[in-house]
């Protein structure tokens, strides 16, 4: 059985994100950083880990981005997930004794406009991860306490749901990625045509600091029709006000016409680095 480390408490939306993409037949393995997520998957300690890298809502995971530069790690699969929130209290609790909030902060922002409308007396505390707030709700007992997870935290930990749905916008999604030390670790047999709109690659570079370099970057991925899905720009350390570009663009790193647009990159780039070429991701439904 492969082993799947996630961050957070059995129940967070990680852990589901594993379920979704490999099935039930794993063992997923909590873990309480993202860091961790990446020292068990580069270590062995775990065969693959899932990490998000964007909500729909709340925007890019940054700490993420800087980890994938750090580890020697390569990304073969994604995932994304619909996101629903849900209150919970204890039992026989009712919304007019609820005086603190408590999960993690994206959860808190992803919700902030339902909250005001029903608890707009109650403080919100940030905690560790969504699934570890129920938790600590049930280990504290507290009845002036809600908490803020998704719904398989009711089966884990028992707590009662006290309202679903509380999202402020139903259009919330978030994007996993698949980290594994072996690039191929999830390939699939090659006896038929590989159809290049069915994958993405992931690539980090960095250009010298002159007009129009940038332009010039993602020209070599026009000039040949290739669709860009993504581009997040990061801090280079060590070096103030210049940066490391991270791109998502639609097709297999191995396919001529990418591999053309990567060398034309690679001409110009001080620095270029292919994370993985993995299939697109579905919406659910």
């Amino acid at each position: 059985m492969i082993t799947v480390a996630f961050q957070g408490e059995p129940g967070a939306y990680s852990e589901q994100a594993a379920f979704d993409f490999f099935g039930t037949n794993i063992r997923p393995v909590p873990f309480p950083t993202f860091d961790a997520v990446f020292d068990a998957v580069e270590s062995s300690t775990c065969t693959f880990g899932i990490v998000p890298m964007e909500n729909s809502l709340g925007g890019s995971v940054h700490r993420n981005y800087d980890l994938l530069m750090r580890y020697n790690l390569h990304l073969v699969g994604e995932v994304i997930v619909r996101i629903r929130w849900y209150l919970y209290a204890l039992p026989g609790v009712h919304l007019h004794e609820i005086r603190r909030v408590i999960s993690h902060w994206q959860a808190l922002a992803q919700c902030e406009r339902t909250l005001s409308a029903l608890l707009p007396q109650a403080e919100r505390e940030q905690v560790y991860d969504t699934a570890g707030s129920v938790k600590l709700l049930a280990e504290e007992g507290r009845r002036d306490t809600a908490a803020i997870a998704g719904r398989r935290a009711q089966e884990l930990y028992g707590v009662p749901i006290l309202r679903e749905g509380i999202e402020d916008d139903a259009h919330n999604y978030t994007r996993f990625v698949v980290l594994a030390r072996d690039p191929h670790a999830l390939d699939e047999p090659s006896a038929a045509p590989r159809n290049d709109a069915e994958y993405k690659t992931s690539i980090v570079f960095a250009m010298r600091n002159r007009p129009g370099a940038l332009f010039r970057a993602l020209a070599a991925f026009a000039l040949r029709d290739i669709d860009l899905t993504k581009i997040e720009s990061r801090p280079l350390q060590g070096s103030p006000w210049e940066y490391l570009f991270y791109l998502d663009f639609v097709g297999h790193a191995q396919s001529a016409h990418c591999e053309r647009a990567l060398a034309h990159l690679g001409e110009m780039a001080t620095l270029l680095r292919v994370l993985g070429s993995y299939r697109r991701a579905k919406m659910p439904e």
